[in-house]
């Protein structure tokens, strides 16, 4: 008899299966970053005379402008750094991410950071690597809770192995994407994360992202005073950062004379400029892709005062163009670098107003990353595990708890919403988790104002061999099932149907592999279904008269409550309200 697996043991084999895969895909996007710089930006550099110093400022300019193309008319799911699109992803549809935005954000974010973008690569990681498990997830017929349950798994993976943080990772998946506790990912996302890593170290090596000569800890205890300093500066550059990137951002979105798809070579020409103006008057390197190599030397206490003065603000305007203008990398290490430098010229401050030892410039750069992260993408505990792990240093635990708290706290007093999520909320949408006000216009929409009414249905009475060959052209996950007299007798979904087939039961009744029907009436609120769904966890509810409760009417979905959430509150900030088509556009495009 054929051992035919159950879906609990292929979700467990399929974990194992995406640590290792993304394991893989990381290293490989890093090696052809790598590959990428040494073909393109690093040659510019360089070279000598006046050739160098054009081609400095023409490769990203190139570069941005192939990317741009390409993320124009090829894959506009590939634009932006990969998280927004993750999130969106996790809680609005199901844990879809297409094969081809994936494999767009591997080719194109490894051309536009190797040639000069000041992008990073943890962002697009996580894309690539959570589109690799919800893609295996489909192409082994997993129910969409187990697709959703395994793109966590993949984010997991994919920070675990770009950062070498594996418990980073986990904090970072539960604080930025899960939300919350979830037992029955929590397992599965720490088996990633270490498979990940192991993989990683494997075969870059065991060693963490920046190597530090020597263990800084809190040899003063008078430099706590600078270190909550640092923590107040870190929250204002958090909220400068995050501020300029969404009104750069939105002066690009309304240029109307230059094409969206030229957008991205004007961030690299400022990007270029500014790397050129770097190498010539501060003779050093940093703008250009994650800049880790000089953080290092910041890390060192090698850098004048100066030096990383300037560097924090050059590198923070870089970053803002090359993302704003419609880049393909992500924010990450940016993030990192600008809290390096910041740290570094407090630490300036502590050392000559205290007559403190200059080994302390180093021990300042490591809690201002942390610092400027946490105000940034707002994960304080992955802040503080991110910089250990990163860095192997240790001794720095109450600097790095002051000052990331301190950060933290300014940055969401004055910038309540998370840098993602206001990317999303520019774009018009809002996850359901995502803001109070949510629920606010929930409250007032009904069923009715939200459903859609044309809905490919199956019959209970067809085979599943039937119904594959009916729906496998649809871009459709879950299909009501109702009878010849408009009742609706329950849902399946395509994962179902083709596990079932796949099982050699292709006669089988659609009626027989079917779910009972979870159902709402066209007057109920639009709060009511999304607790409905959430209880239920489903992006899709069947909706049926009133008065016949079984009579099928149409059906509501997750989508269908972003739209109408979306126009609800773009007509309450007096924006233009965003229609059907641009809500879906806005869906993939994460820009």
């Amino acid at each position: 008899m054929r051992f035919v697996p159950n879906e609990s043991q292929r979700v467990f084999a399929l974990t194992l299966v995406i640590g290792a895969i993304s394991g893989l895909a990381a290293v490989s996007f890093h090696l052809a970053i790598l590959k990428a710089e040494n073909l393109l930006i690093d040659p510019a550099i360089h070279a000598q005379g006046a050739l160098g110093a054009i081609l400095t400022v023409l490769i990203p300019v190139f570069g941005g402008l192939l990317s741009g193309l390409a993320l124009y008319y090829v894959v506009p799911g590939a634009r932006g750094s990969g998280i927004p699109q993750v999130k969106v992803a996790y809680s609005a549809k199901g844990g879809r991410l297409p094969l081809r935005d994936v494999v767009g954000k591997f080719l194109i974010s490894s051309l536009q950071i190797g040639s000069g973008a000041s992008l990073g690569r943890e962002g697009p990681t996580v894309h690539i690597c959570a589109g690799i498990a919800t893609n295996l997830g489909r192409t082994f017929a997993l129910s969409q809770k187990n697709i959703k349950r395994l793109l966590p798994v993949g984010v997991a993976a994919g920070i675990a192995a770009a950062f070498n943080a594996p418990i980073a990772a986990v904090t970072f998946t539960i604080e930025e994407v899960v939300g919350d506790l979830d037992q029955t990912v929590l397992s599965g996302v720490i088996v990633a994360a270490a498979i990940a890593a192991a993989i990683e170290r494997g075969i870059l090596g065991e060693h963490p992202v920046f190597t530090i000569t020597e263990s800084y800890s809190l040899n003063y205890a008078s430099s706590l005073l600078f270190y909550a300093i640092l923590g107040i500066a870190a929250g204002g550059v958090s909220i400068l950062f995050s501020e300029s990137l969404l009104k750069v951002r939105e002066v690009f979105r309304g240029l109307r004379h230059l094409p969206v798809w030229a957008q991205p070579a004007v961030g690299g020409a400022v990007t270029g400029t500014l790397i050129l103006a770097t190498l010539y008057f501060l003779q050093t390197g940093g703008i250009n892709g994650a800049g880790y190599e000089t953080l290092s030397l910041a890390l060192a206490g090698k850098m004048a005062f100066k030096v990383m003065a300037v560097m924090c603000l050059l590198k923070l305007v870089a970053t803002v163009f090359s993302y704003s203008s419609g880049g393909a990398g992500g924010i990450f290490a940016p993030s990192l670098f600008v809290g390096g430098m910041l740290g570094g010229v407090i630490g300036y401050f502590d050392v000559n107003v205290l007559s403190h030892s200059g080994s302390e410039l180093g021990a300042f750069a490591l809690v201002g990353m942390g610092a400027v992260f946490a105000g940034v993408v707002r994960a304080p505990i992955t802040s503080i595990l991110i910089i250990f792990e990163m860095t192997g240093s240790y001794g720095l635990i109450l600097p790095l708890m002051i000052a990331n708290m301190t950060s933290y706290v300014i940055a969401k007093r004055y910038r309540p919403t998370p840098i993602y999520e206001a990317l999303l909320e520019q774009d018009d949408i809002y996850l359901p988790h995502a803001s109070g006000r949510v629920s606010h216009f929930l409250e007032k929409i009904r069923v009715s104002d939200a459903m859609t009414t044309e809905v490919i249905t199956l019959s209970p009475e067809m085979t599943a061999g039937d119904a594959l060959e009916h729906i496998q052209d649809l871009q459709l996950t879950t299909f009501p099932v109702v009878d010849e007299f408009d009742r609706c007798v329950g849902s399946v979904t395509e994962m179902r149907i083709r596990r079932t087939v796949a099982s050699s039961d292709e006669g089988a009744l659609v009626a027989e592999v079917s779910d009972r029907p979870i159902s709402v009436f066209p007057d109920h609120l639009l709060d009511r279904a999304l607790y409905r769904m959430n209880d239920a966890r489903v992006r899709q509810l069947a909706v049926v008269e009133r008065d016949e409760p079984h009579r099928f009417v149409g059906i509501v979905t997750m989508a269908d409550i972003i739209r109408v959430q979306a126009e609800a509150m773009a007509e309450y900030a007096g924006r233009p309200i965003a229609g059907a088509e641009d809500i879906h556009s806005t869906l993939t495009d994460g820009r």
